[in-house]
């Protein structure tokens, strides 16, 4: 699916085409000629075919628009008289999103760059506020089963904590313990992975200072102490620089050479997992690549995600780890 700024312009203006009463129903010529006016510039007819078929169907767009073709008129129309893209339901993990964004830049509207843009946000932040409930009434807003993001509405809090250096108490629910552990944390940096925020911080309790990751899901309860920390000494960038995901490891990155099926990977050279990632062959018998990281949960989980249409080649330790993986995997469907 196109999702650059000219496909979204075209889809509102096919939209208001077939919309408009006033005229004849357009045929593609129609349609051709009017976008290619309102764009000041020539689209081709397969670009509007192709966009009235992604307006129709495509699930990421989220139109369904019920474009209908009379083949003796040789027009388009909408079933739906009252039907158009911008009554489209808004998701709400989508909206979410949004809040979350606008929460965050809102805690950080002291720094010069936030005040540029200060007038912007908050006519958004408003707007959001203003809306939603009136979005919500009107069924625009589809709620999914279990929040996309949550946890999200701690993030304000860690937020500010992060700005003055402040120590904040939290009860935490890890998968593996039946009760909350309490941690008094020095909160360093705010990370979003796989449709959840993580806190990264120091556990005043860990032994030896060592930095911990906290899903936002599993804190059960956040409270200030109104204590601080001195300037903390955390890169985010070096600290998450050899891994993958959120989820760092004691050691020093290893050399990966994985082995890919030729069209698994066309996915791997145009979504590189990793900066590090490197081809070192690609030819009709397979696509290799290198990487220079740290095996964490998340490498093995992405490896796992690729099936048979991945070999680990390098180091042997993962590849045993991954043929463990598969010959678990093949006992439970025996």
């Amino acid at each position: 699916m196109p999702k650059n700024k000219d496909a979204l312009s075209r889809y509102r203006w096919i939209d208001e085409r077939l919309r408009n009463k006033r005229l004849p129903k357009p045929t593609l010529d129609d349609l051709v000629r009017y976008v290619s006016d309102k764009m000041d510039d020539t689209v081709a007819v397969r670009t509007i075919q192709k966009d009235i078929e992604d307006m129709r169907n495509d699930p990421e767009l989220n139109y369904f628009a019920p474009i209908r073709y009379n083949r003796s008129s040789k027009a388009y129309h909408y079933e739906d008289e009252n039907f158009s893209i911008s009554n489209s339901p808004i998701d709400e993990a989508d909206l979410q999103g949004l809040e979350v964004a606008i929460g965050i830049l809102e805690q950080f509207r002291s720094l010069p760059v936030i005040q540029r843009f200060e007038d912007a946000i908050l006519k958004i932040a408003a707007s959001l506020k203003m809306n939603r409930q009136e979005l919500e009434n009107r069924g625009l807003i589809k709620f999914s089963r279990g929040s996309q993001y949550k946890g999200a509405e701690l993030i304000p809090e860690i937020v500010d904590a992060i700005k003055h250096l402040e120590v904040i108490r939290i009860a935490y629910q890890s998968f593996d313990r039946s009760e909350p552990k309490e941690h008094w944390v020095e909160p360093y940096h705010l990370r979003e992975y796989n449709h959840r925020f993580y806190l990264i911080g120091k556990s005043q309790k860990a032994k030896g200072g060592t930095v911990l990751t906290f899903a936002l899901d599993r804190i059960v309860q956040l409270w200030p102490t109104n204590k601080h920390f001195d300037e903390k000494n955390f890169d985010d960038a070096s600290y998450f620089q050899h891994a993958i995901g959120i989820t760092v490891t004691e050691g020093q990155p290893e050399n990966i050479v994985l082995s890919y099926t030729p069209h698994q990977g066309k996915y791997v050279k145009t979504q590189p997992m990793h900066p590090s990632q490197v081809i070192l062959k690609d030819d009709e018998e397979e696509c290799r690549v290198g990487l220079q990281i740290v095996i964490n949960h998340e490498l093995i989980m992405l490896l796992l995600s690729s099936g048979g249409r991945v070999k680990v080649l390098e180091p042997q330790h993962l590849a045993d780890r991954l043929k463990q993986e598969a010959e678990e995997m093949l006992k439970r469907y025996q």
